[in-house]
């Protein structure tokens, strides 16, 4: 395999002619070469070069030195790399600047960002039209995808064991303003010629839902092949089991690469950097016509949202879940910045900001 194939390309070539070395690395620095991470394992990473595939570990000052969960390496990424052993394994120095990260809060009480995948064009959003399907959760779903700076789309799997697949379709493209949605069926072999724009050439492409959704059977149905170990869903209740247990990376026949990702039990956001306002879009322009700017959209007078609500035109459940978002999200940030100034206090050290993913409000204004 050709680095080529997995997106290596001139602007990634231009990024990395401009990473800054250390002078007093120069030596080391003219033995690194690039790779990009096809396979996280925890402690672990499969990593292809132009060389080919091999095992890579952080170095020991990369590893001492993070201090943010989310500056570690993660699937997608493209890393500095040094080889060890004639190209049997790499250690990894550096990350070269994403330009995109889907992430959520990891499990647990602690502040921490979890990186799912980095570098991604498309996030296809997948959840089953049997039990599982849920237009609140896919609002949660799209918050992420928004802020990661990749493009979101709808992937309703396992059309085949819907009768009313375009009731739900319909209600999920409410809820999904300006989102691509498809409804398609591995079984049958329906809707792939309608995904074929996403695994282009040189286009990577994640997959992120709830456990049992069919992430993986997508991944051995555009791939052609059995990539991917698949599980039944339970009849009962129509949940599944973690089949995927790791992040891992595949090219496809067109050329794209498309990464598989554990199932979800639950998300939790992480920091808001603009998804929210465009996950609920319809409900950001009403905001503008509000008589108040500061409208909480509870019980003001002259409230845009609540007269769209009164009249049929806005979803009271969809205005809830927006405000219990919005709630989350908020206290989200201030138990983050509480965690970041305690561990300045302790350190001695003020962290800087984190640089924005992308720029939501030129997405907001094209949408």
């Amino acid at each position: 395999m050709m680095i080529e194939q997995y997106g290596w390309n001139e602007n990634w070539q231009v990024k990395w002619d401009g990473m800054p070395h250390n002078l007093e690395q120069e030596q080391v620095s003219n033995n690194r070469i690039p790779g990009r991470i096809t396979g996280d394992f925890g402690s672990k990473y499969r990593v292809i070069t132009h060389t080919g595939e091999t095992w890579g570990e952080l170095s020991g000052k990369l590893r001492h030195t993070v201090t943010d969960s989310g500056e570690l390496p993660a699937i997608g990424d493209w890393v500095s790399l040094v080889m060890q052993d004639g190209g049997e394994h790499a250690i990894i120095h550096g990350l070269l600047p994403r330009h995109s990260v889907i992430s959520r809060k990891a499990a647990g009480n602690t502040p921490a960002e979890q990186i799912v995948a980095a570098n991604v064009d498309t996030l296809f959003l997948v959840s089953a039209l049997n039990d599982d399907f849920n237009v609140r959760r896919m609002e949660r779903y799209l918050i992420m995808a928004w802020n990661s700076g990749a493009s979101p789309v709808i992937l309703l799997t396992k059309a085949d064991l819907c009768h009313e697949a375009e009731i739900r379709i319909a209600e999920m493209e409410q809820a999904a303003p300006g989102v691509p949605v498809h409804a398609v069926s591995a079984l049958l072999g329906d809707g792939r010629d309608e995904l074929l724009p996403y695994i282009r050439s040189g286009q990577t492409v994640a997959l992120t839902g709830s456990s049992g959704c069919g992430k993986s059977t997508m991944v051995n149905w555009l791939s052609g092949q059995n990539l991917q170990l698949t599980q039944d869903v339970r009849e009962g209740d129509s949940r599944g089991r973690h089949t995927t247990t790791h992040r891992e990376m595949f090219v496809l026949p067109e050329g794209g690469i498309i990464v598989d990702t554990p199932g979800m039990r639950e998300l939790q956001l992480w920091e808001d950097e603009g998804g929210l306002d465009l996950a609920f879009g319809d409900i950001s322009s009403l905001a503008a016509e509000c008589r108040y700017s500061d409208c909480s959209h509870e019980r003001e007078e002259g409230c845009a949202v609540l007269a769209a609500v009164s009249s049929g035109q806005l979803e009271e459940k969809r205005l809830t879940n927006y405000r219990k978002t919005q709630k989350e999200l908020r206290f989200q940030n201030s138990k983050e910045q509480r965690h970041k100034r305690k561990a300045a206090a302790s350190t001695g050290k003020t962290s800087a900001p984190r640089p924005r993913k992308t720029s939501w409000q030129q997405q907001l204004e094209e949408y």
